[in-house]
C-alpha cells in the first residue's frame, strides 16, 4: 500500500515515450483485452473497409502525375548490398520481439494497393533494405533494423560509429551483422551521435558498455545542448505527447494495406531495450575538427534545425559528408502532429545551404541517419540544393501568403510546393506534409488566431455542436446528408457535418461508424503517413474505443540519469492540481551535495516554482539527499520515507508537506479520449492509485 507521503516518491517525471513511434520502444498496450468486446459489436473492422470508387480515381490521378520516371532512389538504394539478416524477426532480451520485418512483406507483394497513395507505397518498398551495405570501402551502413540506420567509419584501429538506433537489441544484431562479414573483429573506437532524437542513441547499449567508456576506450561525442535537450524537448508536454502519437503514428493499426503501411522515414519503431550513455565530449563551436584514432572529422553545428541539438560532419578522408537528419528522402516535419515546438525552417534552410558550400563543392559521397546514400558530386549538389530551398520555399512563401491576409484556417489549402520541388521525391512529404507544414509556419510566427473575433474565445466543440444539430434539424438529416456527401466522395464536407453530430451525441454509434467511414477514405488517399495514420486511427477509436488493457512502461534509467533535477522539479509544478493548492504556502530547500546543485522549492499563489543555487534562510522544510538517491524518486521506484528511513535523505523541518505535496499531484493518463464518446477520462480525484505507472521515457526519435 503507498501512502500519500510515500506518493511523492512515486511521482514520474514524464509520460514522454521513447518513441516516434508506429510503435514505443516498448511494447504498446494491445487493442483490447483479451475477451473485451469492442464499443459496439460489429462496428470494429480490423481489415478496413473497401475503397471507395472515388477514393481509387484520387490514387490514379496521383499516380499519373508522380515522377516515376526518376528511378534513382532505387538504383541508390539497392547499391552496395553484401548481405540481408536471414531472419526478420530480431528478439527482445525481455521475452517479446524487437523488431519484426515480415510483418512488412506484403509492400513487395502488389505492384500497387487500391488503399494506399502510390507515392506512399514507393516509399515504403524503399525502406525494405533489412541488411548490410558497402557504402564506399572504410564506410558501411546496416539499414532496415529501425526506423533509423547504424553507420560505421574505419578509423586507423577500429570503427566510428555514426547513430545506434532506438533499442539495444537491434543495434547488436546489426554489430553483429556488420562483424560477421566486413567488421574484421576490430572494436568501436567512438560512437557520435548525431543529435537529441531517441532513435539515434538509444541502442548504444547494444555495442558498448559503461566500461568501454569509463577506460577510455571508446568516446562518445554528441552536439553542444545534448544531453538538456535529449531529455527537455519532450517533458513539459509528455502525457499528452504520447497520447497524440498514437495517432501519427498508428500504433493500433493492423499492418497491411488498409492500415499501417510505413512510417516514411524507416519501416517503425523497434521495440527492444532503449538505453544511454552519457556523451564523453561534446562539439561546442560552430564548426570543430577533431580526429579520433587517426581519422578527422570536422563537425557543423547545427542547432534548432531538425532537433534542438543536431550536427553534420565532414569526413575528408572519405570525402563524405553526414548530414544527420538534416537531409533525407523527403520533406521533414516543421510541425510534428505527435506535438513539439514548430522548428525554424530557414534556420533549417541556412544549414544545408552553410553544408553545400563548406563541404558540398567536394562530397563525393553524402550519407545520413535515415535512408540511402547518394553518390557522385552533381547528385550530392542536386539533393542539398533541393532540400535547402523546399524549407525556404515553405518558410517565405507561407509568410508571403500569411503578409496577405492568409490564416492560419486556410494556409493549407492555399500553400502550393512549386512544381519543380513537386517533381523531385526528396521534396515530397513522407514525413512532414504541405499541409500541417504550412499551417506550422504560420503558428510559429503568428500564432493559432486567424484574427476573426468569432474564434478568439470559441466554445468548446461538445458545447458548440448541440446547437449546430438542432439547427440543421437533428441526426436524421444529417446522416442522411452525411451518407450523401460520403457517396459523392466529398468526403471533408462529410467529416465538417459528422464530426458535429458525434461531438453532440457522443453515443450515436452509427454516426460514429459513418464518420469513421470518412476519415478511413481521406486517410487511403494520403501521400504522408502522418496524415494517413491519424484519420484510420481516428476511424479505429471510433468503430473500436480506447483500447484496454495492460498499460506500457517506458521507465528507463539511463534516461533518467539524463534528466537535471531542475527540469523534474518543473515537471511537479505542472502535474500538480492547482485547485486543490488555494490557501497553501510552504518553502522547501532541497540540498544535493554530491552534484553541488541546491534549490528553493516554493508554493504560494497555488503555484509550485522552484530557483536553483540558492537557499532560502526561513524555510519550512529542507531535504538533504545526493542526486543519485533522488534518481530512485524520479523513476517512481522509492520514495522519501524510505530515504529517510535509510539515512540516504536527512530532513529538517516539517516532514508533513512532502504528504501535502504529493496530495497534489494527479496521474497523468496516457489514453485520455481524443474522439468524443470513445471512453471515460478520468475523473482528478480518482487517479491516486497504489500502482503509478506512467513512468519517464526518451523523447520521440524524430
Amino acid at each position: 500500500m503507498t501512502t500519500r507521503r510515500q506518493f511523492l516518491g512515486t511521482i514520474p517525471a514524464t509520460g514522454a515515450a521513447f518513441a516516434i513511434g508506429g510503435n514505443f520502444i516498448m511494447e504498446p498496450s494491445p487493442a483490447r483485452a483479451e475477451g473485451t468486446p469492442p464499443v459496439a459489436p460489429g462496428h470494429f473492422h480490423p481489415k478496413g473497409k473497401a475503397p471507395s470508387e472515388h477514393t481509387i480515381a484520387v490514387l490514379k490521378a496521383a499516380k499519373e502525375q508522380l515522377p516515376f520516371a526518376d528511378t534513382r532512389d532505387f538504383e541508390e538504394f539497392n547499391k552496395g548490398l553484401i548481405a540481408r539478416r536471414s531472419d526478420l524477426i530480431i528478439p527482445s532480451d525481455a521475452g517479446g520481439v524487437a523488431w519484426d520485418m515480415e510483418r512488412f512483406l506484403f509492400i513487395d507483394q502488389a505492384e500497387e494497393f487500391d488503399t494506399v497513395h502510390p507515392s506512399m507505397h514507393r516509399i515504403a518498398q524503399l525502406n525494405q533494405n533489412f541488411g548490410l551495405y558497402e557504402v564506399i570501402p572504410g564506410i558501411y551502413q546496416v539499414r532496415g533494423f529501425d526506423l533509423s540506420q547504424a553507420t560505421f567509419v574505419r578509423s586507423k584501429t577500429g570503427w566510428i560509429l555514426f547513430d545506434v538506433l532506438t533499442t539495444a537489441e537491434p543495434m547488436r544484431a546489426a554489430w553483429e551483422l556488420f562483424q560477421q562479414h566486413v567488421g574484421e573483429g576490430l572494436p568501436v573506437k567512438a560512437v557520435v551521435y548525431s543529435h537529441n532524437h531517441g532513435d539515434h542513441w538509444g541502442g548504444v547499449r547494444g555495442v558498448i558498455t559503461d566500461e568501454d567508456v569509463s577506460s577510455g576506450r571508446v568516446e562518445v561525442i554528441a552536439p553542444v545542448g545534448f544531453m538538456n535537450n535529449l531529455v527537455a524537448e519532450n517533458v513539459y508536454a509528455g502525457n499528452a505527447m504520447n497520447r497524440r502519437l498514437f495517432y501519427q503514428y498508428g500504433i493500433l493499426l493492423p499492418v497491411s494495406p488498409y492500415g499501417f503501411v510505413t512510417q516514411g522515414l524507416g519501416p517503425t519503431v523497434s521495440n527492444g531495450t532503449p538505453g544511454l550513455i552519457a556523451p564523453t565530449r561534446i562539439v561546442s563551436e560552430a564548426i570543430e575538427e577533431i580526429e579520433i584514432d587517426g581519422l578527422k572529422l570536422v563537425f557543423q553545428n547545427t542547432p534548432n534545425t531538425e532537433a534542438p541539438s543536431e550536427m553534420n560532419t565532414w569526413i575528408p578522408e572519405y570525402k563524405t559528408l553526414w548530414m544527420a537528419e538534416n537531409i533525407n528522402a523527403t520533406l521533414h516535419n516543421i510541425y510534428t502532429l505527435r506535438g513539439a515546438p514548430v522548428r525554424d525552417p530557414l534556420r533549417w534552410s541556412k544549414y544545408i545551404n552553410e553544408a553545400l558550400y563548406l563541404f558540398g563543392q567536394e562530397a563525393e559521397v553524402m550519407i545520413a541517419s535515415h535512408h540511402w546514400p547518394r553518390w557522385g558530386n552533381e547528385r550530392i549538389q542536386e539533393v542539398l540544393r533541393g532540400q535547402r530551398d523546399i524549407y525556404a520555399h515553405m518558410n517565405n512563401q507561407v509568410m508571403h501568403l500569411a503578409n496577405q491576409g492568409v490564416t492560419i484556417n486556410q494556409i493549407h489549402n492555399v500553400y502550393k510546393v512549386p512544381q519543380s520541388l513537386q517533381d523531385k521525391w526528396y521534396a515530397r512529404g513522407y514525413h512532414g506534409s504541405p499541409e500541417h507544414n504550412s499551417r506550422g509556419v504560420v503558428q510559429r510566427f503568428l500564432g493559432f488566431w486567424d484574427c476573426n473575433p468569432a474564434t478568439l474565445i470559441p466554445l468548446s466543440p461538445a458545447d458548440s455542436a448541440p446547437l449546430y444539430v438542432e439547427m440543421m434539424g437533428g441526426a436524421a438529416p444529417i446522416m442522411a446528408k452525411g451518407r450523401a456527401l460520403h457517396d459523392a466522395g466529398d468526403y471533408l464536407l462529410a467529416i465538417e457535418i459528422l464530426n458535429k453530430l458525434v461531438q453532440a451525441e457522443p453515443d450515436n454509434l452509427d454516426a460514429r461508424d459513418m464518420l469513421a467511414d470518412a476519415f478511413e477514405q481521406v486517410g487511403y488517399q494520403q501521400e504522408n503517413p502522418g496524415l494517413r495514420n491519424s484519420f484510420l486511427s481516428g476511424a479505429f477509436e471510433l468503430r473500436s474505443g480506447i483500447p484496454t488493457g495492460d498499460r506500457a512502461s517506458s521507465s528507463s534509467p539511463d534516461i533518467v540519469r539524463a534528466m537535471s533535477a531542475e527540469l523534474w522539479l518543473n515537471f511537479l509544478g505542472i502535474m500538480m492540481d492547482s485547485t486543490k493548492a488555494e490557501g497553501l504556502s510552504f518553502k522547501i530547500n532541497l540540498r544535493l551535495p554530491d552534484i553541488g546543485e541546491q534549490f528553493i522549492i516554493e508554493m504560494a499563489n497555488a503555484t509550485l516554482t522552484n530557483i536553483q543555487g540558492f537557499l532560502a534562510p526561513d524555510p519550512d522544510l529542507t531535504i538533504t539527499l545526493n542526486r543519485s538517491d533522488l534518481e530512485g524518486v524520479m523513476m517512481g521506484e522509492t520514495g522519501f520515507e524510505g530515504l529517510i528511513a535509510s539515512g540516504a535523505a536527512v530532513v529538517e523541518g516539517d516532514l508533513a508537506i512532502l504528504g501535502t505535496l504529493a496530495g497534489l499531484m494527479v496521474q497523468f493518463d496516457p489514453l485520455f479520449e481524443v474522439m468524443p464518446g470513445t471512453a471515460p477520462a478520468p475523473a482528478i480525484d480518482s487517479v491516486f492509485s497504489d500502482s503509478l505507472d506512467v513512468k519517464f521515457g526518451a523523447p520521440p526519435p524524430e
